[in-house]
């Protein structure tokens, strides 16, 4: 498996209304890439799946995608 990102993000802090970078970390079925495709730290992962998150609650990322 390839890693999304050969190098570390620039990204310092995801925003959740940031929501086109969050898609890149989001796969076509709606659900959030694991750290080794994104290849983010355990602390990096965590802020990221918190700030999907809240996207989702906000209706600004899909819950389940449809296709």
């Amino acid at each position: 498996m390839a890693k999304i990102f050969k190098h570390k993000t620039d990204v310092a802090y995801f925003d959740h209304k940031d929501f086109k970078t969050l898609q890149r970390y989001v796969n076509q079925y709606g659900q959030i890439e694991t750290r080794k495709k994104t290849g983010l730290t355990e602390t990096e992962q965590r802020h990221l799946s918190v700030a999907i998150k809240r996207a989702r609650h906000l209706a600004l990322l899909p819950f389940v995608a449809h296709n």
